[in-house]
């Protein structure tokens, strides 16, 4: 079982390391790429701010096919087979031909590390500052690896250039609590008194409720909102965690480097969901990877054909992100006969089904 405990003080030692595969970034899209390589017989090295697990960034909702596909259903916590959209006049509700689930994060990425045998992997918390050739540069020193992968988040660490800072990145932005309680409906609010463009949910997870807004401007501050939809559901505003979403899918290869997750922009626009996809991105990154080391193809051909996947599907995340910049469009008094119309149960199975398939769980074991 690899170490997880995250050094401080004078336990962060410097280091001045060599390793065949160097990812950057220990949670979702980080640690699909490496486990793809767990029988490569390479030394891996992951590297991250905080332990595995330590930092939730999310409502940590999947497709439950996800976490059946990678064995990870021991981190599953409660499943939907419905989706409640809110709006100010009625609300609408929408029978899913698949099954939503929440997890628990800090199991999930556990499970996903414990895979890694610890004869070929190291995990290390170091902050990452910067990449030149095939170093990478932390707080703790350097790291000389062949193949470098970023998946440290919408920062892109490791692309040319200072990173475009809020509020002018295509970002959204979202923050959520998690209040004490239950619940048995996954739940989203299109209501303009919450945001002006974005949503609202309601996300049970067993013994907690994940209550959050979230907001397709960046400008637009979200903590009263979040607060005001927590105080409407008479749950307590406890428990804070937020992050910036980035809603625009970018290059996933750059200057030699793979770029999965957050980092390349693999989260879907409209709906914010970008767990599927960092894990289904991660895989694929972590396959091309496992050519190289086997020696079935040049790196040269592995930064190709992933830099080539990733875009292949640029074309149905900019239809989505068409969609999140028409939805604030619609007059409010037309949001709930639009929703409406649309909830025909045939509708929903086909427009579900198409969604799913943009990073559908029969990926993994392809």
């Amino acid at each position: 079982m690899p170490t997880r405990a995250t050094k401080r003080g004078g336990e962060r030692t410097p280091f001045d390391r060599d390793c065949d595969v160097l990812i950057c970034g220990a949670s979702f899209a980080g640690l699909a790429t490496a486990r793809q390589l767990a029988d490569s017989g390479a030394k891996v090295m992951v590297i991250d701010r905080y332990e595995i697990g330590e930092r939730q960034t999310s409502a940590c909702g999947i497709p439950t096919g996800w976490l059946a596909a990678l064995d990870l259903m021991g981190a599953h916590q409660q499943a939907f087979g419905g989706l409640v959209i809110h709006t100010p006049q009625r609300s609408i509700r929408y029978q899913l031909p698949w099954t939503f689930s929440t997890f628990d994060y800090r199991i999930l990425c556990g499970l996903l590390a414990d895979r890694l045998p610890p004869t070929h992997f190291e995990f290390e918390t170091a902050k990452v500052n910067s990449c030149s050739a095939d170093t990478v540069h932390t707080d703790r020193g350097d790291i000389r690896a062949p193949l470098i992968v970023d998946a440290l988040g919408w920062r892109r660490v490791l692309g040319s250039g200072e990173p475009i800072q809020p509020p002018d990145a295509l970002l959204s932005r979202g923050l959520e609590v998690h209040p004490r309680g239950s619940g048995d409906e996954l739940e989203i609010w299109i209501d303009r008194r919450y945001v002006p463009a974005g949503y609202g949910w309601s996300f049970p997870a067993e013994s907690e409720i994940r209550v959050g807004v979230g907001s397709f401007d960046p400008r637009f501050h979200v903590k009263d909102p979040t607060v005001q939809l927590a105080r409407d559901l008479d749950r307590d505003a406890v428990g804070y965690q937020g992050n910036w979403i980035p809603h625009r899918i970018r290059e996933a290869t750059e200057g030699g480097v793979f770029f999965t997750g957050d980092s390349a922009g693999h989260c879907l626009p409209l709906t914010a969901e970008g767990i599927r996809t960092a894990l289904y991105f991660g895989i694929a990154c972590g396959r091309e990877l496992a050519d190289v080391l086997s020696g079935r193809q040049s790196k040269a051909a592995a930064l190709a054909r992933y830099g080539a996947f990733s875009a292949a599907h640029r074309r149905r995340f900019e239809w989505l992100l068409r969609a999140q910049r028409l939805v604030p469009r619609i007059p409010p008094r037309l949001v709930a006969p639009a929703l409406q119309a649309l909830s025909d149960r045939r509708f929903v199975a086909w427009s579900f089904n198409h969604y799913l398939a943009i990073a559908h769980p029969s990926f993994a074991n392809r």
